[in-house]
């Protein structure tokens, strides 16, 4: 601990993403992110904010990124959302953080499953918020009568992260209808993979926000694009916290390039199909070879081998130059998280596994 620290700092353990290695001709499979790359739209959209020897590069972007909120409200038009009920953000990482702080802060107790995201309770501890861990069923999937509980808030993962498992459209119109004096956070990144969006219940619960972001099926984790999704009110108490700390959040390019992308649903639903028919044909090679294998609606696998160690089988994928997640926590210190990367990418895996564990595998 310095003596320059605050109590916060020293109280504070940071969330570790996952490994950005340098090194060449890897093939990585460890931080979920698309193997295709982003709509032609969003190289086009870019340059052109470049056009002029970056000129526009001199001017502050929109505060308030009008145009994604309104790229954003049209996807979700069959729902009735309007601009008024989007906030954007640096990433849905920096779009929860606002979340925490603004919706989340309360007397009562946090809830969110024990095996989730990582950043949630570190979140808690940043913004002094209490919280509880409730624990995932045997299955790993999320019970919602657990949550049937005094509480000053809801958030969850749909799909879970890193498990992969969906919870029931229905299951979550009961939480909501369960707690209606709690806000109730559905964090939605990963839900374009085989998922059904809650932004479908948001007309009939006030005190629901989803959270997506661009990252994942569209392919845009390197320009740091999300955003929230509720009724206005919710919206509101973000905007206030936001225009309280960074009003600029987004720059040019990545409110260009947003709304490049979500304009693209043809090349948006290419690749999305492309990764879940890869998802499933991995999932049948791990099943041949032995491993377990959750079922899984997110561009990832979860998976353990009942007779190999999953330290030692991520070290040895590191040395045939594959890295995967490997999770060193309680109740899933076996199981190895695995993006899906392209056919390709997925055969070098299976053969690498195939030599590691020995077996055959059909695909």
């Amino acid at each position: 601990m310095s003596r320059y620290w605050s109590s916060l700092v020293d109280r504070l353990t940071p969330y570790v993403p996952g490994e950005q290695p340098k090194l060449a001709r890897l093939i990585k499979l460890n931080t979920n992110e698309n193997p295709y790359p982003p709509s032609p739209r969003v190289a086009a959209a870019i340059a052109e904010e470049l056009a002029g020897g970056g000129a526009l590069l001199r001017l502050y972007p929109d505060p308030n990124a009008d145009r994604l909120k309104e790229a954003v409200a049209a996807r979700f038009a069959d729902a009735g959302i309007g601009p008024r009920q989007v906030f954007v953000g640096n990433g849905s990482d920096e779009v929860l953080a606002h979340v925490f702080m603004a919706l989340l802060k309360h007397d009562r107790p946090l809830l969110f499953p024990d095996i989730t995201y990582s950043f949630y309770p570190v979140y808690c501890v940043l913004h002094d918020i209490a919280h509880v861990a409730v624990p995932l069923a045997e299955d790993f999937s999320i019970r919602v009568e657990d949550y049937a509980r005094p509480n000053g808030g809801i958030i969850f993962p749909n799909p879970n992260a890193p498990t992969g498992c969906l919870l029931p459209l229905a299951a979550i119109e009961a939480l909501l209808a369960g707690h209606p004096q709690s806000v109730v956070v559905v964090d939605e990144a990963y839900v374009d993979f085989g998922g059904q969006s809650a932004v479908a219940l948001i007309a009939r619960h006030p005190n629901l926000l989803v959270v997506q972001t661009l990252s994942k099926s569209r392919s845009l984790a390197g320009l740091r694009v999300g955003y929230a999704i509720g009724d206005a009110e919710l919206i509101e108490a973000l905007e206030r916290v936001k225009n309280s700390f960074n009003s600029y959040p987004l720059d040019r390019l990545a409110i260009a390039g947003g709304v490049a992308a979500l304009g693209d649903e043809e090349h948006f639903e290419t690749t999305r199909q492309s990764i879940m028919r890869s998802r499933e044909a991995l999932r049948a090679a791990l099943l041949a070879l032995r491993f377990i294998v959750l079922p899984s609606v997110a561009n990832f696998l979860f998976a353990r081998h009942p007779a190999h160690d999953a330290g030692e089988l991520a070290a040895a994928l590191r040395e045939r130059g594959i890295i995967v997640r490997h999770f060193r926590a309680p109740r899933i210190d076996q199981h190895l998280r695995i993006s899906v990367g392209t056919d390709e990418q997925c055969g070098q895996l299976v053969d690498a596994l195939e030599a590691i564990v020995g077996g055959s595998a059909t695909r």
